[in-house]
């Protein structure tokens, strides 16, 4: 800690009260990925087991008979 005049220099530490772990950054990215998989997934299942409207697309028309 320094003074200078009427301003006290605080070193980061000591500003700090304490050392900064780096496992938050670690929870953080880990819990992104698991948030991500998490609503992909229900996304997927979503989409495979919804219908289609008008039969979906791509599908070819019906037939229909011609009497």
């Amino acid at each position: 800690m320094e003074r200078q005049g009427d301003e006290v220099h605080v070193e980061t530490d000591e500003a700090r009260g304490g050392s900064t772990p780096h496992i938050v950054r670690y929870i953080l990215a880990i819990s992104l990925v698991l948030a991500i998989v998490a609503l992909s997934l229900i996304w997927m299942t979503g989409a495979i087991n919804s219908n289609p409207p008008n039969g979906g697309a791509g599908s070819p028309p019906p037939v229909t008979s011609n009497n």
